[in-house]
């Protein structure tokens, strides 16, 4: 496993953290959306508190530690990897109480050309930890609103983590699902594990509407966020999400791996 530093290093060589692709045009397009309730950056969550646009850039540089200043309005945003590193270690608290616990864990990832080996090696690891890796409404459809309309998606598992899938559509590369924000298939299988009586998740692990999602129904979500991505970073702010890593979350699905081992073993769990 890297040592914190030799993370910290790794997490900039590859843009994780430090530099990212992600722009900062995209990052204040998301914030003026959010802050106007647009249900596309707000992906589940619903919040309590009034976030205008000064608040989410106050939030994001907390979070983050993207620029502050609302005069910087171009070029590629910057996550600080002392953050990341801060934010992974809590989050592998989480992992190794809910392993401690035996306790059920709910995945799932709109990101999954990028993410699921990221969540699925921690998947296995709680698995052989002795906790239940629920896959509730495997095979449902869901409805999602998508930049096309409404298009219908079957909700699917892959190494225990949820995913979305087009029927019908052929993914360049073999990748294993589509892309989605959206809240609606946490939704789905959180319902679908409670109309058949358990069990339910003690946490849920994931991004975008999966971690936004469950948060906002009361269940302990932990996952990751991009700068563009203020909800989850909102939901940690106001209680909903217990902790958001912040990390660039479109770079090679290889490049998540050291997260992975740094996370199990942080959490005290071979993989």
């Amino acid at each position: 496993m890297l040592t914190p530093a030799e993370l910290r290093a790794y997490l900039v060589a590859v843009r994780l953290a430090g530099v990212v692709g992600t722009s900062r045009e995209d990052s204040l397009r998301s914030y003026r959306l959010f802050a106007a309730r647009d249900p596309r950056m707000l992906i589940g969550i619903d919040p309590e508190w009034s976030w205008n646009q000064r608040d989410l850039l106050a939030l994001m540089a907390d979070r983050c530690g993207v620029s502050a200043d609302p005069q910087h309005t171009s070029g590629p945003d910057v996550i600080d990897p002392e953050r990341t590193l801060a934010a992974l270690d809590a989050f592998a608290e989480r992992v190794q109480e809910v392993a401690r616990r035996g306790a059920p864990v709910l995945f799932g990832t709109g990101h999954p050309q990028r993410l699921l080996g990221f969540y699925g090696g921690l998947a296995d690891a709680l698995s052989a930890a002795g906790c239940e890796v629920l896959t509730p409404a495997h095979g449902r459809c869901v409805d999602i609103l998508t930049r096309f309309g409404l298009r219908t998606h079957h909700l699917d598992y892959v190494r225990g983590v949820a995913l979305v899938r087009e029927p019908g559509v052929e993914r360049p590369g073999g990748e294993p699902g589509a892309h989605s924000h959206s809240p609606l298939p946490v939704r789905v299988a959180l319902e679908a594990a409670a109309e058949r009586g358990g069990p339910l998740p003690e946490l849920v692990v994931g991004d975008h509407g999966w971690v936004c999602g469950a948060g906002q129904l009361g269940f302990e979500a932990i996952g990751l966020a991009d700068t563009d991505d203020p909800a989850p970073f909102v939901g940690e702010a106001e209680g909903r999400v217990s902790v958001v890593v912040p990390v660039d979350d479109a770079v090679p699905s290889g490049y998540y791996r050291p997260l992975t081992r740094y996370v199990l073993k942080r959490a005290c769990l071979s993989h």
